[in-house]
């Protein structure tokens, strides 16, 4: 039983669609170049003849080309079978010269042919590119389905299922590609262990291990014996899977089969261990590499260097560079950035420096990661300013530091309070193109604020709003707050304005800033106005703001004007709490004991 009939589809359906064409015999009285029925005639002739007469063709017969429709292009690739430069040829005219979007019908006789002609790579460019367009198409179309339909017109070749579930991985439309591989077997076809290793590591990168399993189980019940890739890929997804305790019997079988375990498998299994933690495990793997004749290579070094390092034990993963230096393998980037991690976890920052430099002396340069740990270490342990220098020192070995180390020690220092040493490393890496962007720029304004220095804050504001870089919320709370703490309330007032203008709602620390200098300047009647209009604005009814009102009143032992300040907030909407209660009764006692002291007077 052929494919197409397992499938139900009908042999002749597709043969009569195709073969069909204008039966008007009118149409004979034209002459032979303007007859629609003469179209594929026409074309075929002129590619029999030379392949680039295409272009002038298309002059010759404009007025039919409006007939050549979907059934027109496939009767002329079904005639080029045997000639695929011709049909390519063909095709690529119809898309890019005519401007003609092909059917599917038409992508699927030109693979057919392509792969029929052994044209393999021409055959997969056009699959995958089919499979994009039904990928971002509007209406779902089964490709396999497609193909299938298409066999009983031309010549065709199995390997052109294989070549669909690679496309379908290829386009990361992993779903698909499993489903593909499902209906195939369903009808009956086998497809080869590359196909199916192609299929099982995209499974195994998209996590989907169900999938993967069930794929490895149908090759075992249509008889597609696997290879080392497939055990390589399927140790990964046990490893994946997280039952470490599966992975010996698994093994045995693999040698069961035949297969012996290759350096990837030793390699993926020992990194397993490693992040399990179950670094025995690792290392009896390791001892039994050497007994099998598997010679461990960098990335097994590395693996473990980097469990032991994960298990604090940086001294022992060191003496494991060196002896993988005696067995004459020389560490690269990854072997000393894992070491370099691990003395900086630790705090072992000296030990951390003296491996940079033995890595710059064996003509390794540091890369991005080396350069981040070691700055992130050095600010860990509150050395930031060594951080600063080891970044000065690399420069002088040429040694490039991206933008955001530069960021990251901004930030830090930063946040040390050292606003002019940031302001300074931003103003020395700006002149090699660096600009910050809103988050620099109020790191700087806040560490500025936090050291009282509003005028060169807001001075950072003004180049922030030079550099077409809008300020938000941050930026102008750092300086409202500043502002008030330094009994600037008319230049706070003014920011707090422009921060109104442009859309941005005040909180309650902006507020608490505001009543607060109010009262220090004995303002109580602006204190008052501004708690009503927050509280009618924005609902911000904090009551920290209104006892800073309160405690005004009760140190200046006016009990009167603290109740009558006590009725009006209530109507706006404060409610009094402990701590307002507590500045009541110490104003009302005073006032008390003042009342008895004039009586005895």
């Amino acid at each position: 039983m052929s494919i197409s009939q397992r499938m139900m589809i009908p042999s002749n359906t597709t043969v009569n669609i195709i073969y069909s064409s204008l039966k008007n015999p009118l149409f004979n009285l034209l002459p032979e170049n303007k007859n629609p029925n003469n179209i594929v005639n026409i074309i075929y002739s002129s590619l029999k003849k030379d392949n680039t007469q295409l272009a002038c063709l298309q002059n010759n017969i404009k007025g039919l080309l409006s007939h050549l429709g979907t059934n027109e292009i496939s009767r002329v690739l079904l005639r080029c079978q045997s000639d695929p430069i011709s049909a390519l040829t063909f095709f690529n005219w119809v898309k890019n010269d005519l401007g003609l979007k092909p059917s599917t019908q038409n992508y699927c006789h030109l693979v057919h042919i392509l792969a029929w002609s052994k044209e393999f790579k021409q055959a997969m460019k056009f699959l995958t590119e089919f499979v994009r367009l039904v990928k971002y198409s509007s209406h779902s179309e089964d490709v396999f389905r497609s193909l299938v339909s298409c066999c009983e017109d031309c010549n065709w070749d199995p390997i052109i299922y294989d070549m669909l579930i690679k496309a379908h991985v290829k386009e990361g439309m992993i779903r698909e590609g499993f489903m593909t591989f499902m209906k195939i077997v369903e009808v009956g076809y086998v497809p080869s262990v590359i196909a199916c290793n192609c299929l099982l590591n995209g499974l195994l990168k998209m996590n989907c291990i169900q999938q993967c399993w069930q794929v490895y189980v149908e090759m075992g019940r249509i008889g597609i014996h696997p290879n080392s890739y497939t055990f390589n890929i399927l140790t990964h997804i046990f490893c994946q899977d997280g039952d470490v305790n599966k992975v010996n019997d698994f093994l045995e079988k693999m040698e069961e089969e035949g297969f012996e375990p290759d350096i990837v498998t030793y390699n993926t299994l020992i990194s397993c261990y490693c992040r399990k933690g179950r670094l025995n495990d690792a290392f009896y793997l390791y001892r039994i590499m050497y007994r099998r004749g598997v010679l461990p290579d960098l990335v097994s070094y590395t693996a473990l260097m980097n469990g032991l390092c994960k298990e604090g034990k940086v001294r022992e993963a060191h003496q494991l560079l060196h002896q993988m230096v005696h067995r004459g393998l020389n560490p690269d980037i990854v072997s000393f950035n894992t070491l370099i991690c691990g003395y900086c976890k630790e705090g072992m920052m000296h030990e951390s420096r003296s491996l940079l430099h033995e890595m710059i002396g064996s003509g390794i340069c540091p890369n991005n990661v080396t350069c981040r740990v070691l700055v992130e270490g050095y600010s860990k342990e509150g050395r930031i300013l060594l951080a600063l220098n080891l970044v000065v020192e690399l420069e002088r070995f040429h040694v490039p530091i991206s933008w955001d180390i530069y960021e990251y020690l901004i930030v830090s220092i930063c946040e040390e309070d050292r606003p002019f040493a940031a302001k300074s490393i931003v103003e020395r890496i700006s002149m090699r193109g660096y600009l910050p962007g809103v988050e620099i720029y109020n790191k700087l304004i806040q560490s500025l604020c936090r050291s009282d220095g509003a005028a060169d804050a807001i001075l950072v504001k003004a180049k922030m709003v030079h550099r077409n870089l809008k300020p938000n919320f941050i930026t102008y709370k750092a300086l409202i707050c500043c502002l008030c703490r330094i009994n600037k309330s008319r230049e706070a007032e003014s920011l707090m304005q422009e921060m109104l203008q442009s859309g941005m709602l005040p909180d309650a620390e902006i507020c608490r800033a505001l009543v607060h200098v109010y009262c220090k300047e004995r303002d109580v009647g602006k204190a008052e106005s501004l708690l009503e209009f927050f509280a009618k604005k924005f609902q911000i009814f904090d009551a920290e703001s209104y006892n800073i009102l309160v405690k005004f009143f009760s140190e200046v032992v006016d009990a009167t004007k603290l109740i009558e300040l006590q009725d009006r907030m209530l109507k706006v909407g404060f409610a009094p709490n402990n701590l307002t209660f507590k500045h009541m009764i110490c104003v009302l006692w005073k006032a008390k004991a003042l009342q008895e002291e004039k009586t005895s007077c």
